[in-house]
């Protein structure tokens, strides 16, 4: 089990950016994947973005304007939003799992951050 801390979130302009952190502590946690995924009012949980080795993937809705990383030591995994729109607003969440997972799995995922508000203004 690993604990993970989001920051980052915050009120912006359509057009602006913002980038998130997710923090990660436990003893493994640099052998955990770990993926970005977003809840806006009244709407399911969806997938954003997911990082597996050197390849990154990205729902269709944020492909262009944000990029997944992970910092050499694994222990945070960033998220560079930008060209945000009033759509992305959301409850963003880091989620981890200690094997191989699918991001389109999301039940999979053993652990979840608290999420950060992201607020995109017209």
């Amino acid at each position: 089990q690993v604990q993970l801390v989001e920051s980052g979130g915050g009120l912006v302009q359509a057009g602006g950016s913002l980038r998130l952190s997710c923090a990660a502590s436990g003893r493994t946690v640099s052998s955990y994947l770990m993926d970005w995924f977003r809840q806006a009012p009244e709407k399911e949980r969806e997938f954003v973005a997911a990082i597996r080795w050197r390849s990154a993937y990205y729902a269709d809705s944020v492909k262009g304007r944000f990029t997944i990383s992970r910092d050499n030591a694994g222990n945070t995994i960033y998220l560079q939003m930008n060209s945000l729109k009033p759509e992305d607003t959301a409850v963003y969440y880091c989620a981890a799992s200690p094997g191989a997972i699918h991001y389109s799995n999301r039940g999979g995922y053993t652990d979840w951050g608290q999420g950060t508000q992201v607020t995109v203004s017209s």
